[in-house]
């Protein structure tokens, strides 16, 4: 099984049924296994915040929502995570690719990597980094813990754990 069938496997197996994206070369291959599948709803966003926003209506209609972006617009979604997602205490798997690190051939992207994890940690959410595909067997236990706590949590992926840039 591939990576991309074995995330995707992984949201449906622990309930979520919206899956919202923005556009970015290493995501994807889940974007195309999203697509493909009928047992989860795919909703493509122009924007993370406005990602958020429609993550926030799924849960508060009953679904349990992840939202999958590119660490780059990390910046663009922080008010919209205080003050909606962390204020009414909803769960957001956040898988994120972390772009800008050894091996980045686009320079702008190493200026967000720089405050990427500083961000997270300041607005107090739980994160975990995938290096290597095997760390991505941890992603079930994740995405419970998730719904178990009521927090959004950020799933960094890098370079090499999709196979470089």
């Amino acid at each position: 099984m591939d990576i991309h069938t074995q995330i995707v496997d992984d949201l449906v197996e622990n309930d979520i049924g919206f899956v919202t994206t923005v556009p970015c070369k290493q995501l994807a291959g889940v974007i195309a296994e999203l697509e493909t599948r009928s047992d989860i709803l795919h909703v493509p966003a122009n924007k993370e915040d406005e990602g958020m926003g429609l993550c926030a209506g799924a849960f508060m209609g009953g679904t349990r929502p992840a939202i999958i972006m590119q660490n780059t617009a990390l910046g663009v979604t922080i008010n919209t995570l205080a003050t909606l997602i962390q204020y009414y205490r909803m769960p957001l798997p956040m898988l994120i690719s972390y772009r800008g690190e050894l091996g980045e051939p686009i320079a702008c992207q190493v200026e967000m990597a720089i405050h990427t994890k500083a961000l997270l940690a300041q607005l107090q959410i739980p994160t975990y980094h995938f290096h290597h595909r095997a760390d991505a067997q941890e992603l079930g236990a994740i995405l419970k813990y998730t719904f178990m706590c009521n927090k959004p949590v950020a799933i960094l992926t890098d370079a090499t754990f999709w196979g470089g840039y």
